[in-house]
């Protein structure tokens, strides 16, 4: 008998072509496959991808610890309150407990789902130092009044652009803003990936050079620059109790060809969304949020939220979906539903009523630059079948 189901459609896919496969085998060949000249490389080239004089980009090896060294650099520790949307991925507040200080969630917009400014500026406390606002699917918050509200009240601002490259917020890139740093990450499922693998931006001299100390151990030369010297250079100092959060080269090597494309990607993934919000048109659900006129949207998640008038839940339709093939997801379960988070602060879903009521409608439909017009029409079919 032959086997007449479809192809299973993944939620997400790394697009790597042979560029990509030719730098690693190249890396490889060099001996050199931990963090060194590729790396170096990498780091130049997404400086000079942002475009602005004076920018500094440290490769890490997750965007959790880019968002952990830049809130270590700011001074943030015990005492200190951060404030964080509760609807995100828990590595958002995470980096904040790891510094043993306390986490403030706030609900976010209902049409966005990005940190509401002004929930923001009610919980700030005398304890708040500072602001990690999420970019969320690639959509930019609302950066300049987060950023109004943190220089009224002399706050730090580290954005998680985990999903936001290359997205604009008043027609500048986002990691190119008035915040402190901006962090990136490249896990396999984002807009350009290393496998795993982040980006720390800064304009700030100090806090850039304490992030590559802390990268590696709190030694106080990088690795590449004590083997590389012409002159012996075994010698080093341990200036602080710092982490093993470096990126190694091997993933680097992706990271060179994956950032040449990252505008061919996003121009793929935009015309992948126009041909899902032609087909969902007519359906009871809420398609994304667009960008303001003039902006980009990274699309780094296509999350579509049922309407009212829909006929079956979130569930059923996400079993109707991996019924017929076709891999689908939830960003997020908010952090207030999250035993750690709710146990430790007393949290209740009604305080946070907008994530509440987004994730409980919330799906995320697959969204890759290796699907083809064809497989969003297969989406939108089942969609249809199950809402129509």
């Amino acid at each position: 008998m032959t086997d007449t189901q479809p192809p299973f459609l993944a939620f997400a896919l790394p697009d790597i072509g042979e560029e990509e496969i030719a730098e690693v085998v190249d890396t490889l060949r060099s001996g050199w496959v931990t963090t060194g000249p590729k790396a170096k490389r990498f780091e130049d080239d997404f400086a000079r991808y942002l475009g602005e004089p004076g920018l500094q980009a440290i490769a890490v090896n997750s965007a959790t610890a880019g968002l952990h060294l830049a809130l270590e650099a700011l001074g943030i520790g015990p005492g200190d309150e951060v404030i964080v949307p509760t609807h995100t991925f828990t590595a958002t507040a995470e980096v904040v407990r790891y510094l043993g200080a306390d986490v403030r969630l706030v609900d976010v917009d209902p049409v966005t789902l990005n940190i509401d400014p002004a929930l923001v500026e009610a919980a700030i406390t005398p304890r708040t130092k500072a602001l990690v606002p999420v970019h969320y699917a690639g959509l930019a918050a609302d950066m300049p009044a987060l950023l109004d509200i943190a220089r009224r009240h002399g706050l730090k601002v580290v954005e998680d652009a985990a999903h936001a490259l290359p997205s604009t917020c008043g027609g500048r890139l986002v990691g190119t803003l008035d915040s402190d740093a901006t962090v990136f990450s490249f896990y396999a499922n984002k807009t350009i990936t290393t496998g795993e693998g982040g980006m720390l931006v800064t304009r700030d001299p100090a806090l850039a050079a304490r992030a590559r100390v802390m990268r590696l151990h709190g030694i106080s030369r990088d690795a590449f620059d004590r083997f590389t010297a012409t002159v012996p250079s075994w010698h080093y100092e341990i200036v602080a109790p710092g982490f093993k959060y470096n990126l190694t080269d091997i993933a680097a090597a992706l990271g060179l060809h994956q950032l040449r494309k990252a505008d061919a990607f996003a121009a793929r993934r935009a015309e992948l969304v126009a041909r899902y919000n032609a087909a969902l048109a007519d359906l009871p659900v809420l398609r994304p949020a667009l960008p303001p006129a003039g902006e980009r949207h990274a699309w780094h998640l296509y999350v579509l939220r049922l309407a009212d008038e829909a006929r079956i839940g979130r569930d059923q339709l996400i079993e109707a979906l991996f019924s017929a093939r076709i891999g689908c997801s939830v960003h997020y379960i908010p952090l207030h539903l999250q035993p750690y988070w709710r146990d430790r602060y007393g949290l209740r879903p009604e305080q946070f009523p907008h994530s509440q009521r987004a994730y409980e409608r919330m799906l995320s439909l697959p969204l890759h630059t290796r699907m083809s017009d064809a497989d969003v029409d297969r989406v939108a079919a089942v969609l249809r079948a199950a809402l129509a």
